[in-house]
């Protein structure tokens, strides 16, 4: 199993954007579709993972799956941008897939993230492409560029200003389409810049 970043896309086995998760303590930022939750992916593949999300139901039924797996994951109940439970500089790994949409304030998100990690260490995202958006899908309806999700530009200097650097950056296509009119996922991998 590999790290979910979206439904008939590539996933980390192919990207390799999150590297060897073992002993290194990771944070998974809200429960997304995955069959399996990537937190419990991480915890598989030796890593100390943490999940947060902000509804009960979705934090019991990640219990439960990890109790199945027969893995550890430290559970959270609370807002994305809630972090205060992690130490500055302690946090080897973030992710936020397909989650990102439902925070309201992306950059206090950013600076709690860039607060929590090591200097250099990673914090993946993936999202509906912004300009997949627009022609929608049978799962989503039609928006306006930038409505729905944050403009490719918005996304770039939401990072940097927060001291962020986008060192990987991948288009995914659905893999059930020949020709696909634009692509279906974003993923962009920053890594923290100073302290």
């Amino acid at each position: 199993m590999s790290i979910w970043y979206g439904p008939h896309v590539a996933d980390d086995s192919e990207l390799r954007l999150c590297g060897d998760m073992a002993g290194k303590r990771v944070i998974e930022l809200g429960i997304n579709g995955a069959s399996t939750p990537n937190s419990i992916v991480m915890a598989q593949a030796g890593a100390k993972a943490i999940a947060l999300h902000p509804d009960a139901q979705a934090i019991a039924d990640l219990r439960a799956a990890a109790e199945r797996a027969e893995v550890r994951v430290e559970c959270h109940e609370g807002d994305l941008a809630d972090l205060g439970f992690a130490t500055s500089a302690s946090v080897d790994l973030v992710l936020a897939i397909h989650t990102l949409a439902a925070v309201d304030d992306v950059p206090r998100l950013l600076r709690q993230v860039h607060r929590v990690l090591k200097p250099g260490a990673p914090f993946v995202v993936a999202m509906i492409h912004p300009v997949a958006a627009m022609f929608g899908s049978e799962t989503h309806p039609r928006y306006a560029y930038g409505a729905a999700t944050a403009t490719f530009a918005d996304l770039y200097m939401m990072f940097e200003r927060s001291n962020f650097h986008l060192d990987q950056i991948h288009e995914l296509n659905d893999r059930r389409v020949r020709e696909p009119l634009t692509p279906s996922v974003l993923v962009l991998r920053a890594r923290k810049q100073g302290v």
